[in-house]
Parts: C-alpha cells; sequence; structure tokens
C-alpha cells in the first residue's frame, strides 16, 4: 500500500462530472506487420495480460480515507479483471478520420470508474476510409488518470506496451503478482492519525525548503532579472467547462520543425512548437473577431523527475507561465519573440526550484484542496477572476524510430490531455520516429470547430515554413502528413469530414 503525494491527490480534487482528469494518446497501428498479418481481439488481451508487470499502475486502485482526512492509498487490486479495462469498438462506414476523432472525443470525456485502477484502453477499428493509413490499420486509445501518472511516467506506461520488433517475446522475468487486502476505514484513520503527528515538521521542512527560492524569485522580479507574466487575456477558454469535448490533430515531419529552428542559434523546437500554436490561436480568434490585443499565455508543463525517479508512478512536475506571443501577426518575429520569453520562462522555474510545486500541495490539507475545488465549480469563478494561462501546451519526448506493439508497427500517435474550468483548450505534443504531432482537446463549446483549429495549426506552420527553412532549402516530402481534404458545413466554419493532416 502507497499514499499518493498532495500533487497526486490534487488531480483527484479536481475532478467533476464536467472535467475528468485522465490522460492518454491515441495510437494507429498497421496490423500487417504482425506475424501473422493480423491480431485478434484475444490476442490482445493476451498481450496486455504479459505486459500488465511493467507498469504499477495497470492494477493498482484507490482506496480513499474516510472523510478525506488524508490523502488516499494505492493498493495492489484483488478484484482486478482485465477485460473490464480493454474494450473493443469499431467505427461505421467509411471509418473516416472526422469519425475517429469524433468517437475519440467521446470516449475521453467519459470519466474512469474509481472503484477499479484508473485506465483503460479503447481498441477501434473499421479505420477504412483514413488517407494513407495502411489497410487494415487499428487505434489503441489509452486513458489514465492524472493521479497515477504525469507525461513522463506516463511514457514509461507506453513503453510496456511497445517493443523495438514486431517478433519481441514477452519478459519471462516477471515476478509473482500479489494483490492486496483491501484496508478497512480504522486502519486507514489509524494510519492518518499517526501522520498527524508528523505534519508540523514536514510542514516546517517544507517551508524551510521552500523560503530561499521564493525569496530568490521576488529579488529577482525587483531586480528585473526574472519575469512573470501579469497581464493574461480573457478568452472564449477562460470559462466554467461542459462534460463535452472535442479532438483533433496535426502530423508534423520533425526534420522540417529542426530546419526551422536550425535558422535561429538559441531556439529549441519546443519555440518552434509554441510559435506553431501562437499562430495557430492567432489565426482562429481572428476569424472570430476575437483576438485580444495582449498575447495569449500558455502553462507549459515541465518534468522535474530525476533519474532515480525513474520508473516510479505518480506526478513530478511544475510548470512555466509561458506567452505564444499570438500579438505578433509576423511568424519569424513570432518565434524571436517566443524563444526570448521561453529563456525566460525557463530562468524563472529554475529558480523557483523543482519541489515548490509539490511543496505547495502537500501544505493544503485534503479536505480543503477537495472543497475548494469543488467552490470553484459551483460558482462560476473561472469566469469572474482573472485568467492565469489561456492554455495547455506540453511537450512529451518520444523515441525516433519504429516502435511495435502486439506485433503491429506504431504509424502515428497523438496525445490526449484534461480540461479544466477555466482552461478549455488542452495541446499535447508528441514526437516520434521522424515525426511530431499536435492535438488539440477542447470543451464542445469554446471550439466547436477542431478541425478549423487544426487547420489553422497546418496554416500556422507553413507560413513559419516558408519564411525560415522553406527559403532556404527544397521542402522535403512529408511522407506522415496525408493531405486534408475538408468538406465544411453551414456557416461555422466546421468540418464534415477530414483525412489525417
Amino acid at each position: 500500500m502507497q499514499q499518493l503525494t498532495g500533487l497526486d491527490s490534487s488531480f483527484l480534487h479536481m475532478e467533476t462530472g464536467s472535467t475528468p482528469m485522465h490522460i492518454g494518446s491515441l495510437a494507429v497501428y498497421d496490423q500487417s506487420t504482425a506475424p501473422d498479418g493480423h491480431v485478434t481481439f484475444k490476442q490482445i488481451l493476451h498481450f496486455f495480460e504479459q505486459r500488465l508487470h511493467k507498469a504499477r499502475a495497470f492494477r493498482q486502485r484507490l482506496i480513499r480515507v474516510p472523510l478525506s482526512l488524508d490523502h488516499p492509498y494505492w493498493i495492489e487490486d484483488p478484484d482486478f479483471d482485465l477485460e473490464f479495462h480493454v474494450r473493443h469498438i469499431a467505427l461505421p462506414k467509411p471509418g473516416d478520420w472526422r469519425q475517429l476523432c469524433i468517437e475519440t472525443a467521446r470516449i475521453h470525456s467519459r470519466p474512469l470508474d474509481m472503484r477499479k485502477p484508473l485506465w483503460e484502453a479503447w481498441v477501434i477499428e473499421g479505420l477504412d476510409n483514413v488517407k494513407q493509413l495502411p489497410k487494415g490499420s487499428f487505434a489503441l486509445l489509452l486513458k489514465v488518470h492524472h493521479a497515477a501518472i504525469d507525461g513522463v511516467s506516463g511514457a514509461e506506461i507506453a513503453e510496456a506496451i511497445h517493443d523495438l520488433s514486431p517478433l519481441a517475446d514477452a519478459d519471462e522475468a516477471a515476478t509473482e503478482w500479489r494483490p492486496e487486502r483491501i484496508p478497512t476505514g480504522i486502519e486507514l484513520l489509524t494510519r492518518s492519525a499517526a501522520r498527524s503527528v508528523t505534519a508540523p515538521v514536514r510542514i516546517s521542512n517544507m517551508i524551510r525548503r521552500s523560503a530561499p527560492a521564493l525569496l530568490k524569485v521576488a529579488a529577482g522580479v525587483w531586480t528585473r532579472q526574472l519575469k512573470i507574466p501579469v497581464r493574461v487575456p480573457r478568452t472564449r477558454f477562460n470559462r466554467n467547462v461542459t462534460p463535452h469535448r472535442v479532438f483533433d490533430g496535426r502530423v508534423f515531419d520533425l526534420e522540417q520543425i529542426k530546419a526551422i529552428k536550425n535558422q535561429f542559434p538559441g531556439t529549441t523546437v519546443n519555440d518552434v512548437i509554441v510559435t506553431i500554436c501562437g499562430g495557430a490561436l492567432r489565426r482562429y480568434l481572428e476569424s472570430r473577431n476575437e483576438l485580444p490585443a495582449d498575447s495569449l499565455v500558455a502553462m507549459a508543463p515541465m518534468s522535474v523527475r530525476a533519474e532515480q525517479h525513474h520508473g516510479s508512478a505518480g506526478n513530478r512536475i511544475t510548470a512555466m507561465s509561458l506567452p505564444v506571443r499570438s500579438d505578433i501577426a509576423d511568424p519569424v518575429a513570432r518565434l524571436n519573440a517566443v524563444s526570448k520569453e521561453s529563456q525566460q520562462a525557463k530562468k524563472l522555474t529554475y529558480t523557483m526550484g523543482p519541489d515548490l510545486a509539490a511543496d505547495a500541495a502537500e501544505l493544503l490539507p485534503s479536505t480543503v484542496s477537495g472543497l475548494l475545488a469543488r467552490v470553484f465549480a459551483d460558482t462560476q469563478l473561472a469566469s469572474r477572476l482573472p485568467p492565469l494561462f489561456n492554455t495547455v501546451i506540453t511537450n512529451v519526448p518520444g523515441v525516433n524510430m519504429p516502435l511495435y506493439s502486439m506485433g503491429s508497427k506504431l504509424v502515428a500517435s497523438w496525445g490526449l490531455g484534461p480540461v479544466v474550468h477555466g482552461l478549455g483548450l488542452f495541446q499535447p505534443v508528441l514526437s516520434y520516429n521522424g515525426t511530431i504531432t499536435i492535438s488539440a482537446i477542447a470543451d464542445r463549446d469554446m471550439m466547436p470547430d477542431p478541425a478549423f483549429y487544426s487547420d489553422c495549426l497546418q496554416a500556422s506552420f507553413d507560413e513559419l515554413y516558408a519564411a525560415t527553412a522553406g527559403s532556404q532549402t527544397p521542402k522535403p516530402k512529408n511522407k506522415a502528413r496525408p493531405k486534408r481534404a475538408v468538406k465544411r458545413a453551414g456557416n461555422n466554419g466546421s468540418a464534415e469530414s477530414a483525412s489525417i493532416s
């Protein structure tokens, strides 16, 4: 039995019927590489069964302390049922990209069952009309609660179900798994009472660790060596969200992204991605006459997971406040500005230190944090208080080589994440085998036309590439990015159908 940290517990407290707090991915596989040329659902179940020991989140369920007097615990679920977690559906004909996006959004919008280990894997067949996907491809939509993983430990779960060869054998070194007895309420309360005795010491240690960092930040702001974004404009994404989601995404060539980066010394791949997102947000809001004069600001989560913590569950993250410079029309000027903003944001984050967010979460009692989350939702404070961010942009690095799962080659993968009250647009970025995908998960009322926003991402990239690397060298052929064929419906700019792009 292992207790959740304050930071892990905060993702549980933020969950409501409108804000499920799981993250995940949508991955597409070519099953023609499998030993028999195809895989059955029975084989998929067997594959997962062989890999359960590789990730702790697979068989651990949540146990709450009575009255929420302390943070919950993870235990090895004595009633674990693999078939509950691995599910199988098929798209109706024609099975195009737009249908896959709609089904992904619907599945992603449903909360996980808190009485079970907090993950689901949905096998989706019927992708028969998605351009430039191999015939017979299938998708795997993976959902894992944010209380159990962050982006990096989530990547470790992805590693557990992937191989470097389609012929990889099961790991025979798995240790025997033993379920745990569900503790009684009295036992949990006894543990909480024992922890409360040491609470003053733990709080004192946290304050002592955090104080120097806070003093450094204050001194840096006073001397203007550090910059804190204070003017965050209100947009359509900064109000309470509904339970309904939309999804779409694009695939970009990593070499083209690097070619842009290489034109500007000191610029990173992440700077290019943020610039693309800033341009897309500018186009999207401008088309609705809603573009604010000030730049939109993104929350950019950063992993602070040390080497000794690799393989562990839970969250070890902090976050940067990063202007995306949507106020700048010229793509090159926007990229230069984003690069400078990123350097300032990193400097501020490193000055704060890696443990400040985790320590702050530990200082807030479990009962209080849950109550604050409910009050924030019920009183519509997201529409009243000044916003801290307009969107989330999170970059999860992957591997630059082909991967296989169940013998099937991974073709492409898009990230999924939560939207919460006051922050209705989440943009995960994943890299894999020479490609980068940018996804958009949003509240349905705030972004009723995700395919149009995906077009905005593509247009923003094309404009930036043409103004930088495209003007220097011939544009390489992007094999991973099919062309989008968009059919407009109505006058609201939404897309009726589209291929992967």
